[in-house]
């Protein structure tokens, strides 16, 4: 009974690889060099984000009346690390613009040492890096491929189509890697590097993919988030995390403000929000949220709305997710707090997909576990295709010498 349903398995996993292998081999290469994104950046474009730590620190304050963008703009967000060699950054909205630039400010000197409104040569190596990684570099073919779809679509479909091919492969694999007689388990454990090349092939292929089944499955599963919008509702609603869609949301509050009484003039002008003091929200933030860090503060973006803040812990084993408040923008109160450990496991998971898929989900320590995997799966389908290929010639050799002798 066993022997057939390994078969199918087996027949499941070999086409599964094939149609997926070249997809899913430049999917991975990619994958593996995209895990260290923030590392590389930051190594290339380091002139952006270290400094040489001397003397005090200006405060918060001190800093923002120094940035001469912000007489043509608006502060919209703050970035502070608890680290004595970094830059803070200060994210600005210029007036008619839809996206801030990010300005990189020596804590000690006030100097603006850079800011992102041109990409860097890393930063654009990457952007293709992950344009092969998410699109298949089709979006950046300008003539439309399908009238149905965009290319950038078209990208996003077969990427999911080869990443859920490569998951059924991971699934059928864990079944046959089990071996037909149950004294010979050892065998899938390691590569015995005396025997022939086709046999060190299998090996590796069986082997390497045991080590590295979790993270492989991981990554497979939390993949198609990205690609099929039926997926990621689903991840969603299993992980009780689901939010209306923007637009949803923009209706609900059209339907809202109708059934208000009160009638803005369109003359009137809303004030600019204001907080009482970068350096004061900072302090409120640290208090409640007491550990070495980087916050985040986002100004609140109507006259009485709050300031956001959100708090993530650093280090080899940090934890992904981070803690949020709000607090009233002028009197600092907390109005929410927001733990992640305390939320529930459901939810921890739901709101780690993209932790669970780049490796971040406990700092570096699988971040390299991560990108060893990917690296193993950059192998998978070469050394499943000549598996695959040493059988079919083996095959073709044995019919022959039938033919042979029947002659």
């Amino acid at each position: 009974m066993w022997m057939p349903i390994r078969q199918f398995l087996n027949d499941i996993h070999l086409y599964a690889g094939l149609l997926s292998a070249v997809i899913v081999i430049a999917v991975c290469f990619t994958g593996t060099l995209y895990v260290y994104n923030t590392e590389i950046r930051e190594f290339f474009d380091s002139e952006r984000y270290f400094v040489t730590g001397q003397g005090t620190p200006k405060t918060l304050e001190e800093l923002k009346s120094g940035l001469q963008p912000l007489q043509q703009g608006k502060l919209v967000g703050v970035t502070t690390y608890t680290v004595a060699d970094r830059t803070v950054q200060f994210q600005v909205k210029a007036e008619g613009e839809e996206k801030a630039i990010t300005y990189f400010v020596d804590p000690y000197t006030g100097k603006v040492l850079a800011d992102n409104a041109k990409k860097t040569s890393s930063e654009e190596f990457m952007g293709y890096v992950f344009s092969l990684h998410r699109w298949l570099l089709l979006d950046k073919v300008e003539d439309p491929i399908l009238k149905s779809m965009t290319n950038q679509e078209l990208g996003r479909l077969i990427n999911g189509i080869a990443t859920s091919l490569f998951l059924l492969g991971v699934l059928t694999g864990i079944f046959l890697w089990l071996p037909k007689k149950a004294k010979n388990w050892k065998q899938g454990l390691t590569v015995k590097w005396s025997g022939n090349w086709k046999r060190i092939n299998h090996d590796l292929h069986n082997t390497l993919a045991f080590y590295s089944i979790l993270a492989l499955f991981i990554m497979a599963v939390t993949g198609p988030f990205w690609s099929f919008g039926w997926y990621k509702t689903g991840w969603q609603k299993t992980w009780d995390t689901y939010q209306a869609p923007k637009e949803e949301k923009k209706e609900d509050k059209s339907k809202e403000s109708s059934t208000t009484e009160q009638v803005v003039e369109d003359s009137t002008a809303l004030p600019e929000p204001q907080i009482i003091s970068l350096d004061e929200a900072l302090a409120a933030a640290n208090q409640h949220l007491n550990y070495a860090g980087v916050v985040k503060l986002t100004m609140p973006e109507e006259p009485q709305g709050d300031l956001a803040v959100s708090k993530s812990r650093t280090g080899f084993f940090a934890r992904a997710g981070a803690d949020q408040l709000k607090l009233n923008a002028q009197t600092l109160e907390l109005k929410e707090k927001v733990l992640f450990r305390e939320l529930p496991v459901r939810q921890q998971i739901g709101k780690s997909v993209k932790a669970l898929h780049t490796g971040e989900i406990f700092g570096q320590f699988t971040k390299f576990l991560w990108a060893v995997a990917c690296a193993i799966a950059t192998s998978l389908p070469i050394t499943g295709t000549l598996i695959w290929w040493n059988k079919r010639k083996k095959k073709r050799g044995a019919k022959g010498e039938k033919k042979s002798e029947v002659g």
